[in-house]
């Protein structure tokens, strides 16, 4: 008896490094949500067509009604907007899944497995800025054939892409809070764009502010959605419609960024928090 208390106290205890492990974890809850868009292509496919209807949409039936002030085609104002309002979209993606998740108990299962607690969220939304990386591609690939041009160099273009990705990335985290706060993936449905519409459309991704009624062009200008489509609109060297100058117009790149990570610091504790109390519905 003796012996044997002293072969199990002589066991070196394994201990799991943080950080280490909580991005191993990340990676391989990311790997799993790609795999899983693989095997339902329809919701990767149904959001591209949603996008390119958009930018057919306001290019050919409503644009001819909006001029750009400050002059410059209406196609080359509406794309960057356009790639903003679509990764604003995808938090809706971001809540649904999530919700479908808690539904079928797989949150469960991951609660029971010996892994890091922040994995399944930053597995969830680093799966879903990958897919918005895509969207970013056939977007452009759209623009450029009906007429949209990149005129400020590629370094800039690729600034441009990166802080859309920042964007997309905050966004879907409050997608994420919002999936852990609605009872079944039907309210999801609708919850994912209650908030998204107001934010998408009061803002300047598909027409100029100075068009806005006065009182609501001081919410338009703050929004960062219109902070992210002018910022890429400069970086881009696309007509940017005379954005005002207000300070978050005037600094629209530092808007975006630092609205980005005020929305990380907010939602990623909000929803780590809800995810330690989630259990399946």
């Amino acid at each position: 008896m003796t012996a044997t208390t002293t072969a199990i106290a002589q066991v070196p205890v394994r201990r799991r490094p943080i950080w280490g492990w909580s991005v191993q974890d990340g990676l391989e809850v990311t790997k799993r949500n790609l795999l899983r868009s693989t095997r339902i292509p329809e919701l990767f496919v149904f959001a591209i067509v949603q996008s390119i209807m958009f930018v057919l949409l306001f290019a050919y039936v409503f644009g001819g009604a909006i001029p750009v002030p400050g002059g410059g085609d209406y196609v080359s104002f509406l794309l960057p907007g356009i790639m903003a309002q679509t990764v604003a979209f995808a938090a809706a993606a971001s809540t649904v899944g999530f919700a479908e998740d808690m539904s079928k108990g797989l949150i469960d299962r991951f609660r029971s497995l010996p892994m890091s607690v922040s994995a399944v969220l930053v597995g969830r939304t680093a799966g879903d800025a990958v897919r918005n990386l895509l969207q970013f591609v056939v977007l452009a690939v759209t623009g450029l054939i009906i007429g949209w041009r990149i005129e400020n160099g590629f370094g800039n273009a690729v600034a441009a892409f990166a802080l859309l990705l920042l964007f997309a990335y905050a966004f879907a985290w409050i997608g994420t809070w919002v999936g852990m706060l609605v009872p079944n993936t039907e309210t999801a449905n609708t919850a994912g764009f209650i908030w998204l519409f107001p934010v998408t459309f009061i803002s300047s991704a598909f027409v100029p502010i100075e068009g806005m009624p006065s009182w609501l062009q001081p919410v338009a200008e703050w929004n960062p959605v219109s902070a992210a489509s002018l910022a890429a609109r400069e970086l881009f060297g696309n007509p940017t419609g005379l954005p005002g100058d207000s300070w978050p117009m005037t600094h629209a790149t530092l808007w975006t960024v630092l609205s980005s990570l005020i929305l990380l610091l907010i939602f990623v504790p909000l929803s780590v928090r809800r995810y330690r109390g989630a259990t399946a519905r």
